[in-house]
């Protein structure tokens, strides 16, 4: 067996921050890829609680009964998921520097997971030098999908396949569309190649 096969094989522990949490697709792709168990997904009650705030404020008809159902229905389907960091997690990031100290709680989830990759959005916000010493990598969602499309080709199709039956009206030109406003666009090409879909 290669060295990028062994690679391939091992289970990512990642800590999905909450601005990948709140796009519906980028959220069901990791949840389902989760569930393929090509990926061990994690978070925090205040990654959730960022998360749900910020669709309460965006998306119309999301409300506080919206939040609850979708933070229950994560936590039941995943419910080794949700970690909270504890004071011997807090200390490993005593002399940590970050460029923006409200983000320190993820790190500290991401180290309570014992994460392998910290999945955000706001990957300037996690120097690559200061979490690699954590033994984390830090990888925006189309980084990390696009790997794991890469790896996991068939267990990413059952993902996708998934992910279009469960939204009413979906398809898979939909889906692959939904990906690329959400940022993914390495995804979403190579998810399109897959499926046929211009």
């Amino acid at each position: 067996m290669t060295e990028a096969a062994d690679e391939a094989d091992l289970i990512r522990v990642v800590l999905a921050d909450a601005n990948v949490l709140y796009s519906r697709v980028l959220r069901d792709y990791l949840l389902y890829a989760a569930d393929q168990e090509i990926i061990a997904i994690a978070w925090s009650s205040q990654i959730l609680a960022e998360a749900t705030d910020h669709l309460m404020k965006n998306v119309a008809g999301f409300d506080e009964a919206a939040a609850r159902r979708l933070v229950g229905a994560m936590n039941r389907a995943f419910p080794l998921a949700e970690v909270e960091p504890g004071e011997e997690h807090w200390r490993t990031l005593a002399g940590v520097a970050l460029p923006d100290e409200d983000d320190r709680h993820i790190l500290a989830a991401a180290v309570a997971a014992e994460a392998t990759v910290l999945c955000t959005s706001n990957n300037k916000d996690f120097p690559a030098d200061v979490v690699a010493a954590l033994g984390v990598e830090v990888l925006t969602p189309d980084q990390l999908l696009s790997r794991l499309v890469t790896e996991y080709e068939p267990q990413m199709l059952a993902a996708h396949r998934i992910a279009v039956a469960s939204l009413g009206g979906a398809t898979d030109a939909s889906t692959v569309a939904a990906l690329h406003r959400a940022g993914a666009s390495t995804t979403a090409t190579l998810m399109a190649g897959l499926l046929g879909v211009d």
